[in-house]
């Protein structure tokens, strides 16, 4: 009888073991065997993805793991598993994991490249994407909008990452609230890499956007923490919150041309972030507070030279019973144990105060409820320099509390000093990036405010408990974050400088032939070198990578005679095309461009550098056409003459605040004979957030221009924020206007001789649609 107990306990030992490991890898080689094994996967299951490229494939991983034993779908070598083409993945379900995905060369079919929800009935929760990938994955035209993550249900993650390149409309990843699935979701967003976003040139190009105007009162607790956000240039706000009590902790924002924005929702904790600028660029910002009870502390801001919008701290004046899509009052909200080295006018209150506009502006567009019952209190300022205006006040700083705030101006004194107190002291270097007061300043008495005792560590996680002073760093530390070590974020399989490896090569090219042929096979960074003195071309050259052509011979130029048809380019600017043409004459035949962006499918920016060149007899020197988008366009020491039209600039004419190129810079040029507008340059829409674009011309001539223009404008800049004229000439222009200049935004003008060339006008408002 104890025997047969025995072998009874020992069956049923044997079959719970079996039964315990019965979980399983499933192998799978095409969309077909996939199918199948999301249908019967049961928790605790791996199906494997054979390596290789998974062209236009449609993932729905339908899935019900749990926590102990969560179904996933993963890579067999992580990065060799390429998805591609037209070609999407949606997760719906509990507890599913999706690792080590490669996408690249393709766009999705859909509204997003991964999103966690199947349908509006079917989300996923408690479920995460690992260690995956996605590069370049943009839509054929950049007007059309996707998102490369889209965030629903709840408990959902994005760890470790690499994200990069998004050139189309939309926020590369967003978070959506609608419906009682998606609010209170807990999503997390961590230890990942986000890679360059260019320019958009306009609105929705958001890096994260965590709801929207409609859901901003939603609870959201989004955490966002320990990701490196590399120059995230798409828009304004490279993280735009737009709900409640979302987290954002321990990041770095390195050159990043926006700032993350509080934009509508309430009760933000901004802690423990690294916002590192670059002294060459003034669209670099930090932080953008608007609404209610958010806490800011312990955060470091570096070499910051942003203004107004993208200063490094911007508090908004609000509008009087704002919609929900404007801008709440700043309210109950705290700025405290923050550090500011070496940026430029830091602190700025009551940014987009508009009361000046309201001749042209509806009630509901005034911005005039000033920020109250707001504490500014024990922050630490550093200048190398002294800053003429560290506290910039738009409007009346009444409801700011001033209290224990530290400041090194070099002992210059400085508008609303009475908010800081000046003391001599010096800063050290920790690592790249990072400066730490070097001597005690423990001797700064600190305000103690209501909760700040739960302010308990510093930004290098030191305890504030026995040793707290001012600033985001406690003490002369010794302890490095290790800011650029890149290896912390993203996946360890992803080589992030990989594709920029390598050393250029230059081509000779004697015919044009070999000029073709040199364009073609020429690899991204290369020089062509013109060696013959004439060139006939007579289709365009398609610029599709970053290309320098210029001739051998500096002291004469090489000639190249466009006799293509009528309104085609002799350079046709391709998606990432980007083209120096040094020390070239360019002819055409009065009917033809000379440089143009596609007419579609420009999924991507170009960029166009023109040195020491002659262009002549063109219908239009560039031609930027509707949805075309270039990050630089400079013209230097170049001559355009007898061209019926210059840069034309000005497709984007939905008033949506889009334009056509974020920096066009111009200096010492020449311009003769062009029939019409030689700058014709437009942005649309009342944007107040838009920051572009960016016209400087200087030192050049225009003469006998713009004869048969039928706006009467030499410069047409209509809508551009920041217009820069210095030094030109301007003689014997037939027009009414050599420019009309915004007189409420950065455009500026300075030693400009003008004769016979009509009037330099300034006018305060333009008057714009309302883009919302």
């Amino acid at each position: 009888m104890i025997k047969k107990y025995i072998q009874l306990a020992g069956l049923g030992l044997l079959l719970y073991s079996c039964n315990e490991n019965s979980n399983k890898e499933i192998f799978v080689t095409n969309s077909i065997e996939l199918n199948a094994a999301i249908a019967k996967a049961v928790p605790g299951d791996e199906i494997v993805m054979a390596n290789g490229n998974w062209n236009d494939i449609q993932i729905r991983f339908i899935g019900y793991g749990n926590e102990k034993e969560p179904i996933t779908l993963r890579a067999e070598t992580q990065g060799q598993v390429t998805i591609g083409g037209k070609s999407d993945l949606k997760l719906g379900g509990e507890h599913l994991i999706v690792n080590g995905l490669y996408f690249r060369e393709g766009a999705s079919p859909s509204r997003s490249v991964i999103e966690f929800a199947i349908n509006a009935d079917t989300v996923a929760n408690h479920s995460k994407i690992v260690n995956t990938v996605i590069v370049d994955y943009n839509k054929p035209q950049r007007n059309e909008s996707d998102l490369w993550v889209q965030f629903k249900g709840r408990y959902n993650e994005l760890d470790s990452c690499y994200i990069s390149g998004k050139s189309n409309r939309g926020p590369t990843i967003r978070v959506d609230l609608a419906g009682n699935r998606s609010i209170k979701n807990y999503h997390k967003i961590t230890n990942n890499y986000f890679g360059p976003r260019p320019p958009k040139g306009g609105p929705s190009a958001e890096t994260i956007q965590i709801g929207n105007s409609f859901t901003s009162m939603s609870p959201s607790y989004t955490f966002v923490a320990n990701n490196f956000f590399d120059r995230c240039n798409g828009e304004v706000e490279v993280i735009s919150s737009k709900t409640n009590f979302n987290e954002f902790r321990n990041n770095v924002f390195y050159k990043s041309e926006g700032s993350l924005v509080t934009r509508h929702g309430n009760y933000c904790i901004v802690d423990g972030n690294y916002f590192i600028g670059d002294d060459n660029s003034e669209q670099i910002g930090g932080i953008r507070l608007i609404g209610t009870g958010h806490w800011v502390t312990n955060n470091y801001f570096y070499r910051l030279k942003g203004k107004v919008f993208r200063s490094p701290l911007a508090v908004m004046n609000g509008i009087p019973k704002s919609p929900l899509n404007r801008y709440i009052q700043v309210t109950d909200v705290v700025v405290a144990h923050n550090s500011w080295i070496n940026c430029s006018s830091p602190l700025q209150f009551g940014v987009g105060s508009n009361l000046d506009q309201k001749e042209v502006l509806p009630p509901s567009e005034i911005r005039s409820e000033r920020p109250i019952r707001t504490i500014v209190a024990n922050n630490l300022l550093y200048n190398d320099k002294d800053d003429e205006h560290p506290i910039v006040a738009h409007d009346s700083l009444g409801g700011i509390s001033f209290k224990s705030n530290l400041i090194n101006n070099q002992g210059v004194s400085f508008a609303h000093d009475a908010g800081f107190t000046q003391k001599d002291f010096a800063l050290s270097k920790l690592e790249e990036n990072l400066l730490v007061p070097d001597n005690d300043l423990a001797d700064f008495e600190l305000y103690k405010g209501f909760e700040f005792d739960q302010i308990t560590e510093d930004l290098l996680g030191n305890s504030r408990t026995n040793n707290n002073v001012v600033g985001a760093i406690v003490g002369a530390s010794t302890q490095k974050p290790n800011l650029m070590d890149r290896s912390k974020y993203g996946p360890d399989w992803y080589d992030i400088d990989g594709e920029n490896k390598g050393d250029s090569k230059t081509h000779s090219a004697a015919s044009i032939s070999d000029l073709r042929k040199a364009v073609e096979e020429a690899n991204s960074g290369d020089v062509i070198v013109l060696t013959s003195d004439q060139y006939e071309l007579q289709n365009a050259l398609k610029i599709s990578k970053e290309l320098t052509i210029r001739s051998a011979n500096d002291s004469k130029k090489a000639t190249i005679t466009y006799s293509g048809e009528a309104q085609t380019p002799a350079f046709e600017m391709n998606p990432k095309g980007a083209l120096s043409l040094e020390g070239v004459t360019l002819k055409g035949r009065k009917s033809q461009y000379a440089f143009a962006s596609l007419q579609s499918n420009m999924s991507s920016l170009y960029n166009l550098t023109i040195i020491d060149c002659e262009i002549a007899d063109f219908d239009t020197v560039l031609k930027g056409y509707k949805y075309s988008f270039s990050e630089y366009i400079t013209l230097r020491s170049t001559r355009i003459q007898n061209c019926i039209n210059g840069i034309e600039l000005a497709a984007e004419d939905d008033d949506r605040g889009d334009y056509n190129a974020e920096n066009v810079f111009i200096d010492n040029c020449q311009f003769d004979g062009v029939s019409k507008n030689v700058i014709d340059y437009y942005r649309g829409g009342y944007d107040e957030s838009t920051v572009g674009g960016n016209l400087i011309v200087t030192n050049s001539s225009f003469t006998q221009c713009g004869a048969k223009e039928e706006n009467g404008i030499l410069l047409n800049t209509y809508g551009i924020i920041n217009v820069a004229l210095r030094g030109n000439k301007f003689i014997g222009n037939k027009v009414k206007m050599v420019a009309r200049l915004w007189g409420a935004k950065n455009n500026t003008h300075s030693n400009n001789d003008i004769q016979n060339s009509g009037e330099l006008v300034v006018e305060e408002n333009l008057p714009l649609k309302l883009m919302y």
